[in-house]
This record gives C-alpha cells, structure tokens and sequence, in this order.
C-alpha cells in the first residue's frame, strides 16, 4: 500500500506538500493541485481505473445539479436520486460481485455461464459510497451542491482517504472544500496522527499480519488448537491496527491540508457488547448504513419487532456484503445481525452484570468473527473454528509457543494500544503542560517515524487487505 511505502513517504507526500502551500491563500489553485494530486495517486496502482472514477464524479455531478434544479418537483427529484443510486450500485455490482453472481447461478441451477475475470478497483466501495452521500444529502437539503465539477471530484477523489476510508460524508466538508483554514496546529496535529498510524500499521499490524497468516495457511492436521486460538487472536489485533493505522493516516493527512474528517475508531476493543463495538468500530461505515438505509427503513421506531428484525437483516447482509463478494463476508454479516437482534429484543445493553463478562463475551465473538472474516471460504473457516474448540487439528504447540514468545512485546503493545490508558495517563498528568513536553514530544514521534521508515526500507512483511473493498 502506497501510504506505507518508501516512494510515498520520501517523494510523493513531501512533494505534494511542499506544492500546496507555495499555493497559499489560493484556494481554486490548491484544489486543482490536490485533485490532480489524487487522481494521480489512484493511477499508481492502475491508471485505467482513474477512467471509472472521473466517469463516476461526471455522473454524479450532473444528477446533483438536475437534483437541485428541480428541488421543487418531488417526483422529479426523487426519481434522479434513484437513478443515481441504482447508477452507482451497478458500478459496485459489476465489477465486485457480478463473477460472484454467476459463479453462484452455476452451482445452484448446474448452468455453464462464463465467469467474467474482472479486476477489482482498488476501494470502489469507499469512493462509489461517497458518491451516493453527495447526492443523497444534496437531495436532503444537508449540502450543498457544487456548481463546479471540480469540488465534486475533489470531495470524491480526495486522495488521504480515496482507498482505505474513513468514509467521509459530503455534508461533513462540504463547506471545507472552499472555506477550510490551515494552520500549524492542525499541521502538527496531523503529522503526529499520520505518524500514529503508519506505526500501528508497520509495527504491529504487519507483525500479527505474519502469525495470523502462519495460522490460517497451515494444514488442518498441523494446526493445534493454542495456535489456532494464537492465529485468530493476531488476526484481531492485525485488522485493528490495519484499519485504524490507516484511518489514523487519513485523518492525519487531511489535518495537513486543513481538512477534519470525523473519527474512525474508538478502541471498540474495550466494549462490553456487540452493540457498542459497532459504534465503536469503522465509524464511518456504521454511520453511513445506519443514516441511509436503516433509518430509512424505520430503524428501531417500528410498530413491530418483526419489522426491526427486518430492517437489521437487511443492513447486516449489506454489511457484510460491502466488504466482500465471498460467502464468508455473508456469514460474517449474519453472525452480527444474529448477536445484534439478540441484544436489541432482550435490552441486552440496560442489563445488569459484570462488564468484565460482558466485555469477555464481545470479544470472544468478535474473534470468531474474524475468523469467518479472514478465512478463503466457509469449510475453511468451520475447520479452523473446530480446531479451535479441539475437533480435529493437531494437539502438539509448537508452534504457538515459538510465535507467542517471539511476539510477546508486540503483544503487550497490542493491549496497551487497544486501550485508552495512555491518552487517560497523559491526561491525568496533564503532560501538555510539563515543560519537558516540548523536548520528549518532538523525539518520541521522530523516533517512532524512524523505527516505521526502517521497517519499510528493509522490505519487511506488508501485506494489503484492502482489495475486498
């Protein structure tokens, strides 16, 4: 992923950097410059896709303005908002789940449609959802929409968050594209968020990203029920700090251009319920289906319960679809819509109790979750699951003891890390406010940007799990 890489850290980045601030003060200039500056860094990976994203901003654009155009006519204005969507879906469709589509109606009717080959754009999902945000909240009357095609492309291609998320809500910078200020306080914020976060995703994630892998790609009958538990326990901390690393960036390198996207993450390791791990985790996406499908839907103030159960089925299969055209990613979806159901209809949450039993409870299936997330297909995934519970696999250790010691101090990072005990600490001994703040400060993120860039240049192990999305 370029954000963790040399090329990107040394010359794209400073380069772009440098560009936009000897544009100070003009704003249309800066924008032309980042827009270029992101279709540019989408076309890294492969230049032909910039065409599919450039198509998706024209079309948009131009729904926006019809939508405006005919505030006034309900019909009118709801039709273009369904054609947009429908527009927008059908790019997803095509080119995410339409092999998946046919490979399905083969096995289920014994048909011999040819199975497209079709190459995934590298975050289609992140991109084509922003898009629907556009025109949703301009027919919302939540934005507004952009006279100039430029804005729209800037909103949907801006490149800190184009293919690893968050997912930012057009009426969440709407007024940032024209109006944000820079300074050296959000500059300085940001380099120590982006810092944050490439060292949560070079030091710990592709760290656990090596045992988890070990796991998951052993035989069955090598693989013993501790390692097991060890694989999808690095694969829990792997895909935390993956996602959150890169949000951390994102969020980071928007600061540096005056740009505030809202939150990603917040330590959803610490939850006491399936429930509060989902406001906890990936925010953005959290929001986005719950603001345009499940409120839509009715949400939770339906006359029935059948009605809520519904609607939970609906966003959950969606979900779990989003991030993936696999049978797994629908199992993994269905085991949240299941848990979450669970905890609405019996108040879960208003409970009394525990929260240690509680909070043991959430990540045990959060963990088996992951494991469905992470596994090639659903008898890969029951296996693993049943060596974890002691049926079949291998009972010697081995393994598990050589790569639990060898991993013990990333380990204990992980769980500090997973938690707010620094931030509380910090904030406890108002730290800001020691005057050798300004000394340990500046060295404690220079010396983790070092560590990070070493790893990079060294060629360690830096997987990508990007591409589902």
């Amino acid at each position: 992923m370029i954000f963790s890489s040399s090329i990107f850290l040394f010359v794209f980045l400073p380069l772009v950097l440098i560009i936009y601030y000897t544009l100070y003060s003009q704003r249309l200039a800066q924008n032309i410059f980042l827009f270029l500056a992101s279709l540019l860094f989408y076309a890294w990976g492969e230049p032909w896709f910039v065409l599919i994203m450039l198509l998706s901003i024209l079309v948009n654009y131009v729904i926006g303005l019809n939508i405006d155009l005919h505030r006034d006519n309900k019909i009118i204005s709801k039709i273009l908002l369904i054609i947009t969507v429908l527009y927008n879906l059908s790019i997803i469709f095509i080119y995410k789940y339409l092999a998946f589509t046919v490979t399905n109606i083969n096995r289920l009717f014994s048909l011999k449609f040819p199975v497209p080959n079709i190459i995934l754009p590298i975050g289609i999902s992140f991109f084509t959802f922003q898009a629907i945000s556009y025109v949703i909240d301009v027919y919302r009357g939540q934005g507004i929409v952009q006279k100039n095609p430029l804005n729209v492309g800037l909103y949907i291609a801006l490149f800190p968050q184009l293919v690893a998320g968050p997912i930012v809500r057009y009426e969440t910078i709407a007024d940032q594209i024209d109006h944000r200020r820079e300074n050296i306080k959000d500059f300085s914020d940001g380099c120590e968020r982006f810092i944050i976060g490439l060292s949560k995703k070079v030091l710990l994630s592709n760290n656990f990203a090596i045992v988890a892998d070990k796991a998951f790609n052993l035989p069955n009958d090598q693989l013993s029920t501790a390692f097991a538990w060890l694989g999808a326990i690095s694969y829990s901390f792997q895909i935390l700090f993956d996602f959150s690393g890169y949000s951390d960036m994102a969020i980071g390198l928007g600061k540096m251009f005056g740009f505030h996207f809202d939150e990603n993450f917040n330590y959803p390791y610490i939850s006491a319920s399936i429930s509060e791990f989902w406001r906890r985790w990936h925010i953005s996406l959290g929001s986005w289906f719950r603001d345009y499908v499940y409120f839509p839907l009715g949400g939770s103030r339906v006359d029935t319960k059948l009605k809520l159960v519904r609607n939970l089925f609906i966003v959950w299969i969606l979900t779990g679809l989003w991030h993936g055209a696999n049978w797994t990613f629908i199992a993994w979806g269905f085991l949240y819509f299941v848990l979450i159901t669970t905890e609405k209809l019996t108040r879960f949450e208003r409970t009394s109790g525990l929260r240690i039993v509680r909070h043991i409870y959430t990540l045990f299936f959060v963990c088996i979750g992951w494991v469905l997330f992470r596994s090639i297909d659903l008898p890969e995934a029951f296996s693993y699951l049943g060596t974890m519970f002691g049926v079949g696999g291998n009972y010697t250790d081995t393994f598990a003891r050589f790569y639990f010691l060898d991993n013990i101090i990333f380990i204990i990072f992980a769980i500090i890390c997973s938690t707010p005990l620094l931030a509380i600490l910090k904030k406890r001994i108002n730290y800001h406010e020691l005057a050798i703040s300004n000394i340990l400060t500046p060295m404690y993120y220079i010396l983790l940007l070092l560590v990070s860039i070493t790893y990079i240049v060294k060629g360690a192990y830096n997987p990508f799990i990007y591409f589902n999305f």
